[in-house]
């Protein structure tokens, strides 16, 4: 059926790096298929690769009756015994099929896509044992073609695919463009690309400075956590397990040759490299760099961080579109809340006022509320009775009760009082604007040349 089939098994099989036996169970399955459309379902065939022939044969096999009721399972005695005189009653006899070049248009078109089937499967199995230990490695490829927004990449043996969402923004490729990325994703079993390949992971920044800063690879220098705005900004923390060796200038380089690297590749990413600290608040202080930061309170519980900064570093801290402390938040997996030294004060003022308003709080025990962080009425009311107790000695589970009850209500006053306040403050400013805008038109009228002066004062 198919001419020096041999030749071409031992071609593709090297060509495409499938298993020779893969191949020629795919054949054999193929002609199997061909026959059973051909000779019918219920015909008992084997299909064997020949390897001396190198040709695919067909046997049928038939039951030897005395008369012959089913020419597709049975064969008569008399038949039977031109092929093998030994033969007996209800043996089953096989015999080959010699015809099997003609088998059709049609069953041979079945055979081709069994076999390109099989073929892709195989070579879709060579393909995920080739990378599925290759996951989060960096991979250079070309890019080949587009597909519905995807990028089609080369990696020489095979063909992976990135993602719309897994691309730069703002970058564009052309065909034949070299292209680094990380592999994110193996599939074993998938009808387009197996491979998906990401420039926007926030781990591909950690494995580009891996192939930058050879402290990295040696494992002196290690990157605890990345965060990332895919082409605007990326933070990263790094820790040394040598007193002697600066993390932070290891990724940096010589007058900044290593990260400027890093930073080319993902086309001018903004990288802030941050000294790993145990302490959350000398962390959060790196990760806020370069803002100054004046004072951390830390709540280890609710895994919350407020950082109080000066005023003229409060925009700094908090970054354009609050990216900064977003990145730093996302950086060390706390909830950061960044106030100015004003407003924290005026908090702080406004907080202590609403404890000692409670009845039954005097200025002792409102302190001892502060050093238990419970810095206003409102917070005092959202506090259990064992944190109270634990706060105060000497008071039973009715006073404290008592307490936080009283510090519900304080806490609603002072919320109408601030809201009160807000209006009253945004009255005075609409008030405000409209006498600006009068002044302006005054102001205005009065610098008009004369003519245009005489026309004002007739209207």
């Amino acid at each position: 059926m198919i001419t020096d089939l041999k030749r071409v098994i031992d071609q593709v099989s090297r060509d495409k790096g499938i298993d020779r036996t893969l191949l020629i169970e795919a054949l054999e399955e193929a002609v199997m298929s061909a026959a059973k459309k051909k000779y019918g379902m219920r015909r008992d065939m084997e299909a064997q690769y020949n390897e001396d022939l190198g040709e695919i044969e067909l046997f049928q096999f038939r039951t030897v009756v005395e008369e012959v009721e089913d020419e597709q399972t049975e064969i008569s005695i008399d038949e039977a015994r031109i092929l093998d005189p030994d033969v007996q009653l209800n043996d089953d006899l096989g015999s080959k099929i010699d015809d099997v070049a003609e088998l059709g248009r049609i069953a041979a078109q079945s055979a081709k896509q069994v076999i390109i089937q099989k073929m892709k499967d195989a070579e879709r199995e060579v393909v995920f044992e080739m990378f599925k230990d290759r996951k989060g490695e960096v991979v250079n490829g070309i890019v080949q073609r587009f597909e519905r927004g995807n990028i089609v990449v080369n990696l020489g043996r095979t063909d992976a695919v990135l993602p719309r969402s897994e691309q730069m923004p703002r970058r564009t490729y052309r065909q034949g463009d070299r292209i680094r990325c990380i592999l994110v994703d193996v599939l074993q079993a998938a009808k387009d690309s197996q491979l998906i390949l990401s420039r926007t992971d926030k781990q591909f920044v950690a494995k580009l400075f891996a192939i930058e800063v050879p402290e990295i690879s040696e494992g002196i220098v290690t990157i605890l956590n990345v965060a990332r705005e895919p082409g605007v900004r990326a933070k990263i923390a790094v820790v040394s397990s040598e007193s002697d060796v600066d993390p932070v200038g290891a990724c940096v380089g010589m007058k900044g040759s290593r990260v400027q690297n890093v930073v080319q590749e993902l086309q001018g990413e903004r990288i802030d490299i941050v000294p790993w600290s145990p302490d959350p608040a000398k962390y959060v202080s790196n990760a806020l760099s370069p803002a100054e930061v004046s004072m951390v309170v830390v709540d280890e519980e609710k895994k919350t961080l407020q950082v109080v900064v000066a005023e003229d570093q409060l925009s700094l801290a908090i970054g354009r579109g609050g990216q900064n402390v977003r990145l730093a938040s996302e950086l060390l997996g706390w909830r950061i809340d960044v106030k100015s030294e004003q407003k924290y004060a005026k908090l702080m003022e406004d907080g202590f006022k609403s404890l000692v308003a409670i009845s039954g709080i005097d200025d002792k025990m409102a302190e001892k509320f502060y050093d238990g962080d419970i810095c206003s009425a409102a917070e005092l009311s959202k506090t259990t009775v064992e944190d109270v107790l634990e706060l105060l000695d000497g008071v039973d589970t009715d006073v404290a009760l008592a307490l936080i009850g009283e510090a519900e209500k304080v806490a609603a006053e002072f919320a109408a009082q601030a809201a009160l306040q807000l209006q009253s403050q945004e009255k005075s400013d609409d008030e405000a604007g409209g006498s600006q805008e009068e002044a302006v038109e005054v102001e205005e009228a009065a610098v008009l040349p004369d003519e245009n002066q005489e026309k004002v004062e007739e209207e």
